[in-house]
């Protein structure tokens, strides 16, 4: 294993206070992956952008560290402006905002920029740094802004029912009439598009489609959604925006939010309608709890950076685009997000319970089952209801005759053969967990990278995503197993392609194959080329992908037919090269001898009948004179 530095950022600092400039650019000097390429003040900044560039096109900067304590008297103001017209000149590069005190008015404002985040100028060097590797690979970071405005609000707001409105009128920005009538249309637009769009989905839901047609209808709900995107990005107030970061962030409790939505006048609530094809309930992805130190609130947002870009995944597609069958293709399109929300939701939480369950990082590995087979049965419960009852039979006569099931317990008894299945072959569970609860370094293709690295965030989500489908697979099986023809189930779970019995006798028994053909095959294959499969979500839906991982061990451990197909892969390897090359080496030569010898000599006949045949017509003319 080698642990080498991870692809160096350059950076920009926009500071007036040269003792701070300075201090922070020796402190950044201390990590090899933070590089201060440019250093400038307010008043030069975008000059100094500008010549940066036109010196040479192929520069690049990952991230503007500006200062809002401007030597300036009103310097926060100057500081907001200078990052719109960077953000307005310079799309692409991120802007992290930094401050001595953070002022709730001040940002407010800044949560209404472009920028992407925001730290205290007082946060510990090792948290920047995070931070700045954060934003550099496409996450924002408000924590520490929506902390200060929750406390801010706290110390204002009397304990009441009546809001404070000078608190509101900092915080907030005002409501206009013209606000108000825009988020009339904005919602009334974005209902009647999810109304169209629900409407296509239940013309793709048919069985009778054409390809021809599912590509047309499939690219008419893709032009729905990005009109909706439309809608909101450019009717939403910005009153409406600051609302919804802060509930968005968890740093606001129930009463904090409704007391925010009744500040604004004729705002009865400003609920957007975001749910994108089916309505799914949001999992709590910022969850309110307690801070035990700087560094695990950092961690926390990562994993809600993590989170809520996986859950935007989900609002898109989810056809399986592999050539392998999944337990959860059986699930009608709506069922199918509602059941990856659940175990997104329940992942989360079962982060939040290892993070205060005191757990040391030597047993993470030990755990790992137990983490897994407990995920599963909360997802379970929660998905198809704690005191769910079924009763079996194919008509409504023999439904009554027949006795009622607890579907959960009867699920619950296959723990053991989901856990070998499935659960037990996630892969890089061990690590996730470790690298959010405990900032282990991650190890990405024999190179170690930092918490908060592009590459670290990168891997992270793959794992994420394929725990999620994996976990999703694993709450399928045994209902296949069990109640796989329920009419019940059927009706409604089901998508309505695979209802009739055939269909569903040929999808299990696709399953089945597919297990049996990963066991003897696929499976020794993988371990002996040092790699695991994945499933992770795409825009058109899920796709299988691989990574790069050491299994010594478990190459070790084969046996039987197993380890018969490495040997056959390894005697491969071994004599397809020599094969190909003596072969290439025997096409040569009957090639050569071919062309050479017995075409020569071919062409050398060929040239002495052509010859004979000219002779004796030249003879036959002289004759005839």
């Amino acid at each position: 294993m080698t642990s080498q530095p991870i692809a160096t950022l350059n950076l920009m600092l926009v500071e007036d206070d040269l003792v701070f400039r300075q201090d922070l650019i020796t402190s950044l000097h201390a990590y090899p992956d933070m590089h201060v390429a440019l250093e400038a003040s307010s008043e030069g900044a975008i000059a100094e952008l500008v010549q940066w560039f036109e010196q040479d096109n192929q520069r690049s900067l990952n991230l503007i560290l500006l200062s809002l304590d401007l030597s300036a008297a009103n310097g926060a103001k100057i500081g907001l402006s200078l990052c719109q017209q960077i953000n307005a000149r310079y799309p692409q590069i991120p802007i992290l905002l930094l401050s001595t005190i953070p002022d709730s008015a001040v940002l407010a404002a800044a949560l209404q920029t472009q920028a992407m985040g925001y730290c205290q100028k007082g946060t510990a060097i090792g948290e920047i740094v995070l931070i700045i590797r954060q934003i550099a690979a496409g996450y924002s970071h408000w924590t520490q802004a929506m902390r200060s405005l929750a406390q801010s609000l706290k110390s204002n707001v009397p304990n009441s029912n009546v809001p404070n409105s000078s608190t509101a009128s900092l915080a907030l920005p005002p409501l206009t009439a013209l606000d108000v009538m825009r988020r009339n249309m904005r919602l009334s637009g974005v209902q009647q598009i999810d109304d169209a769009i629900a409407q296509l989905n239940a013309q793709l839901d048919s069985a009778n489609l054409s390809v021809l047609d599912q590509l047309f209808l499939t690219g008419r709900r893709r032009e729905l959604q990005t009109a909706r995107w439309v809608v909101n990005r450019l009717l939403t107030s910005e009153s409406e925006r600051f609302i919804e970061r802060l509930k968005r962030s968890g740093s606001l409790s129930q009463t904090e939010q409704s007391m925010l939505e009744r500040s604004q006048p004729t705002a009865q609530s400003v609920k957007v309608a975001m749910t994108a094809i089916a309505p799914v309930s949001t999992p709590t992805l910022y969850t309110e709890i307690s801070v035990q130190t700087t560094s695990a609130d950092h961690l926390r947002s990562i994993q809600a950076s993590l989170f809520d870009s996986t859950f935007a995944k989900l609002q898109g597609a989810l056809h399986n685009l592999s050539d392998r069958p999944l337990e959860i293709d059986i699930l009608s399109s709506d069922k199918k997000r509602e059941l990856l929300a659940i175990v997104l939701r329940q992942l989360e939480e079962t982060l939040n319970d290892l993070r205060f369950s005191n757990l040391e990082l030597a047993y993470l590995p030990e755990k790992r089952s137990m983490v897994l087979r407990n995920l599963w049965q909360a997802v379970t419960t929660d998905f198809f209801g704690q005191y769910t009852t079924l009763t079996l039979g194919s008509s409504p006569i023999e439904q009554v005759q027949q006795p009622t099931i607890d579907v959960v317990e009867v699920l619950l008894l296959d723990g053991d053969v989901v856990q070998a299945n499935i659960l037990d072959k996630i892969p890089a569970v061990s690590d996730f967990l470790a690298h959010l609860l405990f900032q282990t370094p991650l190890l990405i293709d024999n190179t170690t990278y930092a918490v908060g690295s592009v590459e670290a965030m990168a891997r992270l989500e793959t794992v994420l995503q394929n725990m999620m489908i994996q976990v999703a697979n694993a709450v399928m099986q045994p209902l296949l197993n069990r109640f796989g023809d329920a009419l019940a189930i059927k009706q409604t779970f089901y998508d309505r392609r695979l209802l009739s019995t055939r269909e569903i006798e040929r999808f299990r028994n696709n399953l089945s194959w597919k297990y049996r053909v990963d066991r003897f095959f696929s499976e020794p294959t993988a371990i002996f080329e040092s790699r695991h499969q994945l499933y992770v979500l795409e825009q058109q839906g899920i796709v299988q992908t691989s990574i790069y991982a050491p299994r010594n061990q478990e190459l070790a451990d084969l046996g039987g037919v197993r380890l018969a197909v490495t040997l056959a892969l390894e005697a491969r390897d071994a004599i397809a090269p020599r094969l190909q090359s003596t072969v290439s080496f025997v096409g040569s030569g009957v090639v050569y001898v071919l062309t050479e010898v017995i075409g020569r000599g071919i062409g050398l006949i060929g040239r002495g009948v052509i010859k004979g045949i000219g002779n004796a017509l030249q003879d036959t003319r002289f004759s005839r004179r």
